[in-house]
């Protein structure tokens, strides 16, 4: 089968598509024939070992996140047949024909939703679901803000949090992404590649201070957020695109107002097979419901992933970005 692979870390030339073995599903485990893969910001992380924390032995296949059809199920797997349409993310090696996955970590997807649909969603679904739902549960009223409210769980969060009766406000950088977070439902839409955000914000009619903000943006907007919080506000960091936040010291948190921060990972929030499957139904409930608009920005062809993560780290894309076996 044909695979990308990463032998030396570096720039999206490193990225190379190879022919490998068909893996066999072991026990507990799914072969699953890959017909859409989700690519994110943190995968061009891992191809150059920066931050160290992201760092993955090499060599190896990237993505962790993929839709596609059951091909063969390894011993001891109940609950799934061949040719049951699935999507799942947390194990490496999506960026392949195929993959074989835990099948605990595999997901129904239902006969309504396309491959693709589920690929872009699944992940960022429920990255959006759990910030609004959980890190700072969303109520009827709150100010929030969403950086990168066009980006693909930027978008989403921007969606849910509308939905739960937020007036919520966004930033992008560019006029054309201004247009796609207002279709997400942003009331207030600030670019901040030529405007103070912080600023902007504070001049906006009825603006009292921020319940939440939820920053994927890290080093180049979290000072600025979190002056903007409302005594007892949170700052949801779940993304450092600009690079990590300076060291911080936390006794500032309390003449701020007794903020809180948080950097969640979506691990924590799907941790048992019943969270996992819950998550992932809302998410797809919300989907067939028409509630939760799921953005393709960009599709490339498997032998294309440097083209993929050149788009994603100039942000050329809006949505998300998929590799298509």
């Amino acid at each position: 089968m044909k695979a990308v692979r990463i032998h030396r870390l570096g720039g999206p030339e490193v990225l190379t598509m190879e022919e490998v073995p068909k893996p066999n599903p072991g026990p507990g485990e799914l072969l699953i024939a890959l017909e859409a893969v989700g690519v994110n910001f943190v995968d061009t992380q891992q191809r150059q070992g920066f931050p160290e924390w992201y760092r993955v032995p090499l060599p190896f296949t990237p993505g962790f996140e993929a839709a596609g059809t059951v091909a063969a199920i390894g011993d001891g797997v109940d609950g799934f047949r061949i040719g049951d349409r699935v999507a799942y993310h947390g194990a490496f090696g999506a960026y392949a024909e195929f993959a074989a996955v835990p099948a605990e970590i595999a997901v129904p997807v239902p006969a309504e939703i396309a491959a693709e649909t589920a690929a872009a969603g699944l992940l960022q679904g429920m990255t959006a679901h759990y910030l609004t739902h959980d890190s700072y549960h969303v109520e009827a009223g709150d100010w929030v803000l969403v950086h990168a409210g066009a980006g693909g769980t930027g978008g989403l969060a921007v969606q849910m949090a509308k939905a739960r009766g937020a007036a919520v406000v966004t930033t992008v950088s560019t006029a054309a992404k201004a247009a796609i977070a207002r279709e997400n439902g942003a009331d207030h839409v600030i670019d901040y590649a030529t405007h103070d955000f912080e600023a902007e914000i504070r001049a906006l009619d009825g603006f009292s201070g921020l319940a939440a903000v939820y920053d994927s943006i890290g080093r180049a907007t979290f000072e600025q957020s979190l002056r903007l919080l409302k005594p007892r506000g949170i700052m949801v960091m779940y993304g450092a695109a600009s690079g990590p936040v300076e060291p911080f010291d936390l006794n500032r948190l309390n003449p701020m107002g007794s903020l809180f921060v948080t950097r969640p990972n979506v691990k924590d929030y799907v941790a048992t097979r019943g969270e996992l499957l819950a998550r992932a139904g809302a998410v797809f409930d919300m989907i067939m419901a028409g509630t939760l608009h799921v953005r393709v920005g960009a599709r490339f062809p498997l032998d294309e992933a440097a083209a993929a993560h050149r788009a994603i780290e100039t942000r050329a894309t809006v949505g998300k970005v998929l590799l298509v076996p």
